[in-house]
């Protein structure tokens, strides 16, 4: 027990026993510590201080400070055990470090007793689902999410309750929350792809009908360019900044709608969102072979540099056109016959990684990890490496791959080549790790890539186990040569969200120079498919 408590509003000692104040400061005094150690508790809660109470009381009654770090480590090891991997010991650090940023959130923000604090403010009471805060979804949509219905299911409908609540109480879908607040930071309705996917690998477990009527609103607001999408048009730069960033966004996610209606049989909605989803068409500039921003009066916004971005002011977020020209993975043959040509796609696409030139004064910082204006260290960049198979050019992918493995994630302090963007820049590695990667987050299918472990041994639920070994996997032995699933042959570069979840065995035997194994157009992966 401490002798004597003072309290300071800021610098200015306060005589109370409480006090509220945007500066508090606490000075706890004692005469003397025993054997010379002070322990300490604290605990915290969104509703109230009688809850943050009860959570001490009933989450850590005890004082057994060793017995509670042997506790944490177990938990912590059966958790990061989903996925158990075989690799030399580099690669182990990393995976295992991955692993580890891949669960810091979400968050769980209820209440020991299940009270938690709405996002309008409310406190509720037993809501029936496990409440989660922390949603990073312009980041992790793109893979975070796909992760978390493999190795995660039995998350997966409360994230998606805790959605459908957020839309009732603030009006429309989480945009990026944290501790039950929405910040609206960056751009589309990234709520809907992670929906849209839940409901489409067969999680159901809540209202479909609120989940379905919290999508289509997300895309039919009035707000950020919204009004000229409904119309089919493009977005006027001359109205908006990140109008180009923003249109190929919500693309992406009304792809997702529709294919939510189609399941629903809903066709008028189907034929609407996918006309919508097309709409990434009127930002592409066929003379320069960029996307680019586009005025009020259909010309385009000149003068034109696709190297520069300049943060926030211009058509692009985090990110030029050199990057935001290939954010089409729901959609990539379209893309290609925006170009003209398969062969022509490829040329632009390989000039993708070589290309240097100056990215402006007031270049955004999250242009990094750089291989040409191949930017690893932002997501709008993470499918793009994986986008080579859809030409039948998937060697060019393995390359990459262990390019962007060597340069970009290490094991020393600063290992990350960017933001983590709470557990994005891990996902990515997580996936190619294994092998594989959802190019298209909604689509169901997993795009191979060049395994960095030599096998890995994935917890399903049911007690059903996905296990993958990289044969002959090596620094030099990079190339898939061919491919086994369940002891028979398997000529496709993908495999599915189905096929992995019903377990099995995945082998890839890889040698040191490139195959011909998935250049043939029927075993390609087709990205605007549901599979």
């Amino acid at each position: 027990p401490f002798t004597s408590l003072q309290l300071f509003d800021d610098e200015n000692y306060v005589s109370a026993s409480e006090l509220k104040s945007k500066i508090v400061k606490a000075s706890v005094n004692y005469n003397r510590v025993q054997n010379n150690k002070l322990q300490l508790k604290v605990a915290i809660s969104p509703v109230s201080i009688n809850n943050a109470l009860e959570n001490l009381t009933k989450e850590l009654p005890g004082w057994d400070f060793g017995g509670t770090v042997k506790k944490a480590d177990e938990k912590w090891n059966k958790e990061l055990g989903r996925i158990k991997i075989s690799a030399d010991e580099k690669t182990m650090r990393v995976f295992y470090t991955a692993m580890y940023h891949s669960m810091i959130a979400p968050s769980l923000f209820n209440d020991a007793n299940n009270e938690y604090r709405g996002t309008d403010k409310k406190v509720y009471s037993n809501p029936g689902f496990q409440n989660y805060t922390t949603f990073s979804l312009w980041d992790t949509y793109r893979a975070w999410h796909p992760l978390t219905t493999i190795i995660h299911p039995e998350k997966i409908n409360d994230y998606v309750k805790t959605f459908l609540a957020i839309y009732k109480q603030q009006g429309k879908l989480p945009v990026w929350h944290l501790h039950g607040n929405e910040t609206n930071t960056m751009v589309g309705y990234h709520a809907v792809p992670v929906i849209v996917d839940a409901y489409l690998k067969g999680f159901r477990d809540y209202d479909v009908n609120l989940a379905y009527e919290a999508v289509k609103q997300s895309a039919m607001q009035q707000t950020l360019g919204l009004n000229y999408v409904q119309k089919l048009q493009h977005i006027p730069a001359d109205s908006t900044s990140e109008s180009v960033a923003m249109a190929l966004e919500y693309a992406i996610d009304d792809w997702g709608i529709a294919q939510m209606a189609k399941a629903l049989g809903k066709t008028e909605d189907y034929n609407y969102f996918m006309n919508r989803s097309k709409l990434y068409e009127l930002y592409f500039s066929n003379a320069v072979g960029f996307m680019r921003g586009k005025l009020a009066d259909g010309s385009w916004r000149t003068p034109f540099n696709p190297f520069v971005s300049i943060h926030r002011k211009d058509d692009f977020v985090e990110g030029n056109a050199w990057q935001y020209t290939w954010l089409v993975p729901h959609d990539v043959e379209g893309l290609i016959k925006l170009f003209g040509s398969e062969k022509k796609f490829i040329g632009k696409f390989d000039s993708l990684f070589i290309a240097e030139g100056s990215l402006g004064e007031e270049k955004s910082n999250d242009i990094t990890g750089l291989i040409g204006q191949y930017a690893h260290g932002n997501e709008p960049s993470h499918h793009v490496t994986y986008m080579y198979s859809i030409v039948g050019q998937p060697w060019k992918t393995a390359n990459l791959i262990r390019k962007i493995d060597n340069d970009f994630y290490t094991d020393k302090t600063d290992g990350l080549c960017g933001n983590e963007d709470v557990g994005q820049m891990s996902a990515w590695y997580i996936f190619s790790a294994m092998g594989f990667y959802p190019m298209n987050p909604m689509n169901g299918a997993y795009v191979f890539g060049s395994p960095l472990i030599n096998s890995a041994i994935i917890t399903l639920a049911g007690n059903k186990t996905f296990t993958v070994k990289a044969a002959n996997n090596s620094v030099a032995n990079k190339y898939i040569q061919k491919v086994t699933l369940n002891g028979k042959p398997y000529s496709k570069s993908f495999i599915t969200h189905k096929e992995i979840t019903k377990g099995g065995s995945l082998v890839f035997y890889m040698g040191n120079k490139p195959s011909k194994f998935g250049t043939q157009k029927a075993d390609r992966p087709v990205s605007n498919k549901m599979y």
